[in-house]
């Protein structure tokens, strides 16, 4: 048997929310867990924006499926099978979307991507490989091999983690913390009580963390 691979097109789904006002506002984009969608994650940014003004983006992930229930369309990043393909794939996805952000909106320079649990990876990868980015934001997920060759080259991070987390558990994230020392990169974490779920005191955190980057752009 022989395996080939092939390139073809396909459509990707971002959702946009705008602030009122004529900006130009700085870019939060957002990228979503395995088995969530877009919707999901847009969700959790408007949380973490608050009264804030900044332009939130929620995409979701080329691999869409249905819940067990069949009632929602779900999606996941990337499986192991042509795992490089699909990794090259997707930063091309995120550059495409955050040029028509760019194209269709007032923006400033300024842009952070976040990511929770498979979409952690996502953020990671964005920041490292689709262009300059201001910040990024982690939620119970790790560095991927991928990026830690480039962690040199990455912004400001917060990093989040539940103490009961049983993905994202603590050596995992005391290794992901060893690479970005290493490589002299700057970063912040912030521990909850709580699992691999969103919490309160992370979104607050978070927040404050897009405070800090509007401060930094003056």
């Amino acid at each position: 048997m022989l395996i080939h691979t092939i390139p073809t097109p396909t459509h990707g789904r971002y959702l946009v929310d705008r602030p009122a006002g004529d900006g130009p506002f700085p870019l939060l984009v957002g990228f979503h867990g395995y088995r969530e969608s877009a919707d999901d994650m847009l969700a959790e940014l408007v949380r973490i924006r608050g009264d804030r003004r900044w332009l939130l983006a929620s995409v979701q992930a080329l691999n869409r499926f249905y819940d067990r229930d069949n009632t929602k369309v779900i999606a996941g990043w990337m499986t192991r099978q042509d795992r490089e393909l699909a990794i090259a794939d997707n930063i091309t996805y995120v550059a495409s979307v955050v040029a028509a952000l760019r194209r269709d909106h007032p923006t400033t320079d300024a842009l952070v991507y976040a990511g929770f649990s498979q979409g952690a990876a996502m953020a990671y990868r964005a920041a490292a490989f689709a262009g300059p980015a201001s910040g990024v934001i982690v939620l119970a997920g790790d560095v991927p091999p991928d990026v830690a060759p480039r962690a040199t080259f990455l912004p400001p991070i917060l990093i989040g983690r539940g103490t009961t987390d049983h993905w994202y558990t603590g050596p995992k994230a005391e290794a992901d913390l060893a690479v970005l020392r290493d490589a002299g990169t700057s970063f912040d974490v912030h521990v909850f009580e709580g699992g691999h779920v969103w919490e309160a005191s992370f979104r607050t955190r978070a927040g404050e963390f897009l405070d800090a980057v509007d401060e930094r752009r003056g």
